[in-house]
């Protein structure tokens, strides 16, 4: 067992772990062997009916390159998870789920999950917080209690319980509203390059051994759930407020979840909380709980960075998001996007324009493609250069890594923490 002073920040180790963090193997950074594979998962899926090509496409590319990275982009082994992903998707009618599900329902199950705080890390990526002493056993039960009840208009395959199936709601919200519209605010590096994960922090203070083991469900669904169908969407996890007996417990709560997802995990002790959080944050997008400067309690509504307010058209007489489910829609040969607010209430659906975002970097057409084809094959300097690869000298002025100098101290043995 060994012993490290300095800090404390808890790294476990997965011999599954990512092995390059963003902006690698995202749009925009993607190595030659990437972009071929990305050519070749298309194709396969192409052939299987998955995949239609166009403008836009039945799945753009920053979705199927989080099934390629959760699969060492190999093609094969992201069709088998693509394919049971689309398979329990239309089993479940997840799109009319969430275009149909009650808003009130909707904003329960926010309230048991982690919450978007309505801010960005350093690198534009969303923060979510979940604090988990509210979720007592009578809470989570009065909670899967109410999940029994009708609320959308979604058929289902009768096997995926409900509480399950309201969690699929707020992971696409996560993917369908919250990294879209990060990926349109152009105030971080690389703002060319579409955000398809989510910081978290987790606050686990004054949480009993008793409600640790009382919350193994409800966590393990969870994470199988993204895991599963939501692959590649998660990228730190910072547990703050772990009570003395935690690191006592580790040992087998790490194993509720699966090795890629402990890997991103980080354990900070309550002196390396700020210091460790302002290494991914500005001070301003931290919560005041947490030594930051941002006035915003976890049953709030998020608190929209300016850069996000910036950004967005209000419409119909909105002047910020309304509760409920949100999605973005491309518009003007995706040139714009349009976010629609929908749900509904007491039978009601809605289907409501909330803005619209001009965007920074529409995606390209056909004939963009063609056109920088042909510069390309009479550019000798830049030969050979892939469409989307970054220079190999070229380094962001700021990633979001930690700084070099403690990253000795940020790894430690599995054994630390027993």
């Amino acid at each position: 067992m060994t012993k490290h002073s300095g800090s404390s920040m808890h790294r476990v180790p997965s011999s599954g772990a990512v092995e390059h963090g963003y902006p690698s193997g995202h749009l925009g950074h993607l190595t030659e062997h990437e972009e071929h594979a990305l050519v070749e998962f298309k194709t396969l899926l192409e052939e299987k009916g998955l995949y239609q090509p166009g403008n836009p496409p039945s799945h753009d590319d920053p979705t199927l390159l989080r099934f390629l990275r959760a699969r060492k982009f190999v093609p094969e082994d992201a069709y088998g998870q693509f394919s049971e992903t689309e398979r329990f998707r239309s089993a479940n009618q997840i799109e009319v789920l969430y275009d149909t599900i009650d808003i009130e329902s909707y904003e329960a199950s926010r309230k048991l999950y982690p919450r978007f705080t309505g801010r960005r890390d350093k690198r534009g990526i969303p923060i979510y917080v979940f604090q988990i002493r509210h979720l007592d056993s009578h809470a989570v039960s009065k909670y899967e209690k109410s999940t029994e009840t009708t609320y959308s208009k979604a058929k289902t395959d009768g096997k995926t319980p409900a509480k399950l199936l309201r969690l699929f709601a707020l992971y696409e919200n996560l993917t369908r509203f919250a990294q879209p519209l990060s990926s349109e605010c152009v105030d971080r590096p690389h703002p060319e390059t579409p955000i398809t994960l989510s910081t978290n922090i987790v606050d686990i203070s004054h949480v009993s051994l008793r409600m640790f083991w009382n919350l193994k469900a409800h966590m393990q669904a969870a994470s199988q759930l993204a895991t599963a169908h939501y692959p590649e969407t998660l990228d730190r996890i910072f547990i703050i407020g772990a009570p003395m007996f935690f690191s006592t417990v580790w040992g087998w709560i790490k194993r509720w979840f699966d090795p890629v997802t402990v890997s991103k995990i980080f354990i900070l002790h309550d002196h390396d909380v700020l210091p460790v959080l302002t290494s991914f944050m500005h001070m301003k997008d931290i919560p005041k709980s947490y030594g930051g400067e941002l006035d915003w309690d976890f049953f709030e509504d998020p608190a929209w960075d300016d850069e996000i307010m910036r950004v967005c058209q209000w419409e119909n007489g909105y002047t910020t998001f309304p509760p409920g489910p949100l999605y973005w829609r491309q518009i003007d040969d995706g040139k714009r996007l349009e976010c629609l607010a929908v749900g509904s209430s007491d039978g009601k659906e809605r289907k409501d324009r909330v803005c619209t975002i001009t965007r920074a970097y529409p995606p390209k057409t056909a004939e963009d493609t063609l056109a920088s084809a042909s510069v390309s094959q009479t550019d000798d300097a830049t030969e050979g250069e892939e469409t989307f690869a970054t220079p190999p000298t070229e380094k962001a002025v700021l990633n979001g890594e930690v700084p070099m100098a403690n990253i000795a101290a940020l790894s430690i043995a599995e054994g630390d923490l027993q």
